[in-house]
């Protein structure tokens, strides 16, 4: 059987942690910021653990080596 390969765009988007969480970073913050209010642009800084059944699946099936 051939080895499962990691999806290139999750490796991108996630990040595994050592206790097996799934962190993630905000979407909207590449471009456009001065129709963002000061509110969302402070919300949307830094990165997020993703919910266990998402993290679950993400695992699964975009980073099956992490």
């Amino acid at each position: 059987m051939p080895k499962l390969k990691t999806k290139s765009g999750a490796k991108k988007r996630f990040k595994v942690t050592a206790t097996g969480k799934v962190m993630f970073a905000h979407r909207g913050k590449r471009h456009g910021m001065i129709k963002r209010t000061k509110k969302q642009i402070r919300q949307l800084r830094g990165t997020s653990v993703l919910f266990k059944t998402d993290g679950d699946n993400v695992k699964k099936y975009f980073l099956p080596n992490a």
